[in-house]
């Protein structure tokens, strides 16, 4: 009789972190660095705020103290997450590779399969912490308060607030216009400021570029289109809401991750040394959240 073969290494430690930056990295606000990113956070992290009232005066030949200066600080504390599943190893048999996984009836889930199995399990999360970043609720299962709850709501005060509209193509342009005039004169121009838009308002924006009846299409230009706005970059932000937008500098959005600290771990488990099933279990760990600076200096067009 062959030998029964099963998995007895786990992919934790050190290596695990690979696999979950690959799942945290790989959303598309964080892969493309639309935002900062606070990795190795154990607990919670510090944001410093600054700001004052004019500092300059018209000099004397003493020292005089001038300004009020005002020190403040925000707290972001990644959420901790885990992913749970099991799945049974004669389920592949047939169709998965099999002449890879022996003639035992005893087989062992094969090395690729392994790797393709972790692989989705990190694009999921990949896809679930895009949608958290933006229009996440800490009340929803596997989930974390997005930038939407952070700004959008009378606890925020002073962001400023621009009334949403269903975004077309006939209408974009000038709903784009609306958030500009909104962004405050302090942070226009900033190198870092970005616009975030959802793939709705995307869709919208290369739509009335195309139409433009003197625009890229009649140069000949009929692929997709450059995404600014007035010189403003536009970023595409899957996670946000069908019609939302933020107005905000990248310096000012922050997203923590525990990524090397202890908290995080990927794991697939063979179980059939444990209890004589035929069953593989994947287990991942992880932390997430985000949080913003000035919320004076943020723009949110939404509902």
């Amino acid at each position: 009789m062959a030998t029964s073969t099963s998995i007895t290494s786990t992919y934790a430690g050190q290596f695990s972190g690979k696999y979950i930056a690959a799942a945290l990295l790989s959303a598309p606000t964080l892969d493309k660095e639309q935002i900062t990113i606070k990795p190795n956070i154990k607990y919670k992290d510090v944001i410093k705020t600054f700001s004052n009232t004019s500092m300059i005066y018209d000099a004397t030949c003493d020292f005089t103290a001038t300004s009020s200066i005002t020190l403040a600080e925000k707290i972001i504390q990644p959420d901790e997450f885990q992913v749970n599943i099991e799945l049974c190893k004669k389920d592949f048999r047939s169709d998965w590779e099999a002449i890879e996984m022996g003639v035992s009836v005893y087989d062992n889930l094969p090395a690729n399969f392994t790797d393709f199995l972790i692989g989705e399990v990190a694009g999921q999360v990949a896809q679930q912490i895009e949608k958290s970043i933006w229009s996440g609720s800490a009340s929803a299962q596997g989930q974390f308060a997005g930038f939407q709850s952070l700004v959008s709501g009378s606890a925020t005060g002073c962001v400023q607030l621009v009334a949403a509209a269903t975004v077309t193509g006939s209408n974009v342009i000038a709903e784009l216009q609306r958030v500009v005039d909104a962004i405050p004169n302090t942070v226009y121009g900033k190198e870092d400021l970005y616009i975030y838009i959802p793939t709705n308002v995307a869709k919208a924006y290369q739509n009335a570029l195309s139409a433009q009846s003197n625009g890229y299409l009649n140069q000949g230009f009929i692929g997709e289109k450059p995404l600014d706005f007035e010189g403003i970059p536009l970023k595409l932000s899957p996670g946000l809401a069908n019609n939302t937008i933020i107005a905000a500098q990248k310096s000012n959005l922050f997203f923590g991750t525990g990524l090397l600290n202890d908290s995080n771990e990927v794991k697939l488990i063979d179980m059939s040394d444990i209890d004589g099933s035929q069953n593989v279990r994947v287990i991942m760990r992880y932390t997430a959240g985000v949080q913003i600076g000035i919320a004076g200096d943020i723009v949110y067009y939404g509902k």
